[in-house]
């Protein structure tokens, strides 16, 4: 693919440093043709920036009048306060924001009716480009801004198109399940250090076997089902461990806890 146009993040945070991360490593532009907006009191993001030759800001205006596609990656409280700023300013712009919570109506209703919005959703793992995205296309964005917008949310993981009214259940899903992962990798270590194991190596052990598992089960298509079944042989080991989970109703605690998140989405975003 060829290189896309200027490229300017509105709230130069962690996530946003990860995403311009990958947009240069994967060749898709360089830091010549970057700018972030920073708070100032973030100095750490600020020096962070500098260290990969980006041109950094603490004003938002500048970062949209120079760009072509506008990445919105701030607080969800702070977008009701820059979109009226930015609003003369985003005739025929691409803005993709990655704001929780706020729906494309809001982005759109609040910039000029010539901007063309998407709204996008990574997840923390896209800090080492290992990342899960999805977007939806507002009414003005097209074809061709969607697979532009594939082409870069893909540089730090994957991403998928999706109707905007999955976006709760999938911040349930992906956007939080990385915690849930992380309680299990610290769970799956703490049983392997009560049985002898030193807490460096089960915590080493436990994150490459969800790592690893992870990738099983989206490489090769198989039902996660059927590659458990693959692993439990009869009356062994396994088969012993998953009794005590089902027993303890793990499978239904995790289910129950997506939709807790689902719900709560819907009841933030008023719903």
């Amino acid at each position: 693919m060829n290189q896309v146009g200027k490229i300017g993040v509105v709230g130069g945070g962690k996530m946003a440093l990860a995403m311009v991360k990958g947009f240069l490593t994967a060749g898709l532009t360089k830091s010549e043709r970057v700018i972030a907006s920073v708070h100032p009191d973030d100095k750490q993001s600020l020096k962070q920036f500098e260290q990969i030759n980006v041109e950094t800001v603490v004003e938002n205006a500048p970062v949209v009048e120079k760009s072509d596609i506008i990445f919105i990656s701030v607080k969800p409280q702070v977008v009701p306060i820059i979109l009226p700023e930015m609003r003369p300013l985003s005739n025929n712009k691409l803005f993709i924001s990655i704001a929780m919570g706020i729906t494309l109506k809001v982005l759109e209703e609040n910039l000029s009716s010539e901007a063309r919005v998407i709204r996008a959703m990574p997840n923390t793992p896209a800090l080492v480009r290992s990342g899960c995205s999805v977007f939806a296309r507002g009414t003005k964005a097209s074809q061709v801004d969607g697979e532009l917008t594939k082409s870069l949310l893909a540089a730090i993981g994957t991403c998928e198109e999706v109707p905007e009214s999955y976006f709760d259940a999938i911040t349930a899903l992906s956007g939080s399940g990385p915690a849930y992962v992380f309680v299990m990798i610290e769970a799956l270590a703490d049983g392997g250090v009560r049985m002898g194991l030193p807490r460096d190596l089960a915590y080493r052990l436990a994150a490459q076997t969800v790592l690893g598992a992870g990738q099983l089960v989206r490489d090769t298509k198989e039902h996660p089902g059927l590659l458990k079944d693959n692993v439990t042989s009869p009356a062994g080991s396994t088969a012993a461990a998953l009794k005590v989970l089902e027993t303890a109703g793990f499978r239904g605690t995790v289910s129950n806890a997506v939709e807790a998140a689902t719900l709560r989405c819907r009841e933030i975003s008023g719903k």
